[in-house]
């Protein structure tokens, strides 16, 4: 069944790319990230606090000799906070910034869902939700099992004025 959405000159390019997504679950919500983006998936380990960093920045792991930054996804989208159970994972995933490097980050999801693969006409552009949603990190939605996934912005998504501050308080 098709959502019954309204577009007006509706481009190829507004729609995410067809191909293979890693999707996980936040609450009771699935999302997906490019595979290509993702270069690990871990259980969630201890985690070193870092002073004076915005509140999703949970700190940072020592991941073989590199330190990364890891966020906690609930309280960057702006979710309600959520208690550890078994099946909580990192995920780490590699963005290109404003400035066009390429960085690692550790995510912090409730658990890890499938690779799934999502074709064009699996695709959708992200529905006009008015000023009461900040869609920006949003590429687009995609069907698959009956549900509808949120597909994710990775680049967009971790590379904001806060990344500035994550790096500083790192380095």
């Amino acid at each position: 069944m098709q959502a019954n959405v309204q577009t007006s000159n509706i481009d190829s390019e507004s729609l995410p790319p067809p191909g293979k997504y890693l999707t996980f679950w936040l609450d009771d919500e699935l999302f997906g990230i490019p595979v290509l983006k993702v270069r690990e998936i871990m259980r969630i380990c201890p985690i070193t606090p870092v002073p004076r960093v915005p509140l999703y920045i949970k700190g940072v792991i020592n991941l073989r000799g590199k330190i990364l930054p890891v966020i906690d996804l609930r309280a960057r989208l702006q979710m309600s906070a959520f208690n550890n159970h078994d099946r909580v994972c990192i995920i780490v995933v590699q963005y290109t910034n404003n400035i066009g490097e390429m960085n690692l980050i550790g995510m912090i999801v409730d658990a890890v869902d499938e690779v799934a693969f999502f074709g064009s006409s699996q695709m959708s552009i992200t529905p006009d939700f008015g000023n009461t949603l900040d869609t920006r990190f949003i590429v687009g939605m995609a069907e698959s099992k009956g549900g509808v996934k949120t597909i994710l912005d990775i680049d967009k998504l971790l590379s904001s004025d806060d990344e500035l501050q994550i790096k500083s308080k790192i380095q």
